[in-house]
This record gives C-alpha cells, sequence and structure tokens, in this order.
C-alpha cells in the first residue's frame, strides 16, 4: 500500500460538524463542566496554598493532583468546543500529536498521583504514630517528582514511536480528540513496537495501581476493623472515602472512553 507522512488528519469526530442544530446542546454543557472543573481545581488549589492548616501532606498531594486534572481536561475539551462552534473537524499533524503527547502525560501524571494518595492514606491508617515521621516534606516532594518524571518519559517514549510511523491519506478519527490508540490504528507502517509497549505499559501501570490500591485498602481496612472507638472507625473511614470516590471516577472514565473508542473502531 502506498503511504506518504501526514500532513494534516482529522480531528476526533462526535458528529457535531455535520449536525449543526446539535452545536449549543453539545458546546453549552461540555463549557458548563468545563468551567466547573477548571474554578473547582483552582479553588481547591487556592485553599491549600491559602490556609496553614492544609500543609498537610494529603492536600498537597491533592492540590497537584488538582492542578493535573486542570491541564488534563484543557487538552482536550477547548479544542473540541471550539471546533464544534467553528464546523472545523480539521488539525495539523503538529497540533495532533502535541494534544496527544499532553494527554498521555497528564493521564500517566493522574495515575502515579492516585497511586502516591493511597501510599499516604495507608500510613495515615496503618501507622499513624509514625505518619510525620515518614510523610516529610522531603519524601513527598520527591514522590511528586518521580511521578512526572516517569510521566515524561513514557509519554516521550510514545510520542517517539509514532513519529516513526507512515500514515494513509485516510484519516478520519472518529473521537473529539487525538488520543495514542486511535493514532497508532490509522498507521500504515508496521505497528508491532507500538503496540507491545503501549500495551505493555497499559497493563503494567494499571495492574500496578490497581494492585497497590487494593493492597493498601486491605491493610486500611483491617486497620480500621481493629480500632474499638466508633468515632475512630468513621474518621478514618471519611478520610478515604474521597480518594477512593477519586480512584473509582478516573479508572471507570478511562475505561468508558477506551470501550467507547474500541466498539466505535470494531463498527
Amino acid at each position: 500500500m502506498e503511504t506518504e507522512n501526514i500532513t494534516r488528519v482529522s480531528e476526533f469526530l462526535l458528529g457535531l460538524s455535520e449536525e449543526p442544530g446539535l452545536q449549543p446542546l453539545i458546546f453549552g454543557p461540555f463549557l458548563s463542566m468545563y468551567l466547573v472543573t477548571v474554578l473547582g481545581n483552582l479553588l481547591l488549589i487556592l485553599a491549600v496554598s491559602s490556609d496553614p492548616h492544609l500543609h498537610t501532606p494529603m492536600y498537597f498531594f491533592l492540590s497537584h493532583l488538582s492542578f493535573v486534572d486542570i491541564c488534563f481536561t484543557s487538552t482536550t475539551i477547548p479544542k473540541m468546543l471550539v471546533n464544534s462552534q467553528t464546523e472545523s473537524k480539521i488539525v495539523t499533524y503538529e497540533g495532533c500529536f502535541t494534544q496527544m503527547y499532553f494527554f498521555t502525560l497528564f493521564g500517566v501524571l493522574d495515575d502515579c498521583l492516585l497511586s502516591v494518595m493511597t501510599y499516604d492514606r495507608f500510613v495515615t491508617i496503618c501507622h499513624p504514630l509514625y505518619y510525620t515521621v515518614i510523610m516529610h516534606p522531603q519524601l513527598c516532594g520527591l514522590l511528586v517528582l518521580v511521578s512526572c518524571i516517569m510521566s515524561v518519559l513514557i509519554s516521550l517514549l510514545h510520542s517517539l514511536l509514532v513519529l516513526r510511523l507512515s500514515f494513509c491519506t485516510d484519516l478520519e478519527i472518529p473521537h473529539f480528540f487525538c488520543e495514542l490508540n486511535r493514532m497508532v490504528l490509522l498507521a500504515c507502517s508496521d505497528t508491532f513496537v507500538n503496540n507491545l509497549v503501549m500495551y505493555f505499559l497499559v497493563v503494567l501501570l494499571t495492574v500496578g495501581t490497581l494492585a497497590g490500591i487494593v493492597y493498601s485498602y486491605f491493610n486500611i481496612v483491617s486497620s480500621i476493623c481493629a480500632m474499638l472507638s466508633a468515632q475512630g472507625k468513621y474518621k478514618a473511614f471519611s478520610t478515604c472515602l474521597s480518594h477512593l470516590s477519586v480512584v473509582s471516577l478516573f479508572f471507570l472514565t478511562s475505561l468508558g472512553v477506551y470501550l467507547s473508542s474500541s466498539m466505535t473502531h470494531s463498527s
């Protein structure tokens, strides 16, 4: 099959450009959700930075997670909102590649920070007397730094592997953002190495994170059940509930995106 280097690609599609009557129905809710996400996370970051009582490891990690969430949503939603109004389905190769890189970077960083927060909850409940000794500021900063370095390296590896691919001329991507898996599926050249690295890292990160979360919360629940005070049990459960909610939302949303992408590709 004759191939050529890609110069322009179609954006991931929601069918917005072909149904002008749907523009207000899509633009309004997505804009509202994006503004709520950004403003809510900014307020949380401001509250943590301005209140000395919140200068603890848990809120330190939470403020970083909020910043990453702002960046994560900002890599896809603003471009989708602009395209829905201009009825444009075209994004340059450079723009698509940049979006794919940052989407992967912030997605992996989200995953790493959730793992770090699980460890923080584990130390809080299971080793409360040693919490301040273990979770000192230097370790917290190091955990965030290592998470950032891992995310940059993983995203850079995927991006470099995509750069070596050749693409056909028919490049319609059935989604509203440039995502790694969809880019690889569009390639006309051999993608064995890309798929091998991609699925290996996905399994490693997902299984590693979930295994760490399950192990940590198994020990957390065991420690809580051993408490004699009902008030202590309630306080311990309440500190973990918000983290469990964020973890569930992150993984269920990621699963939904990939399942919808797979079903669209199969159809």
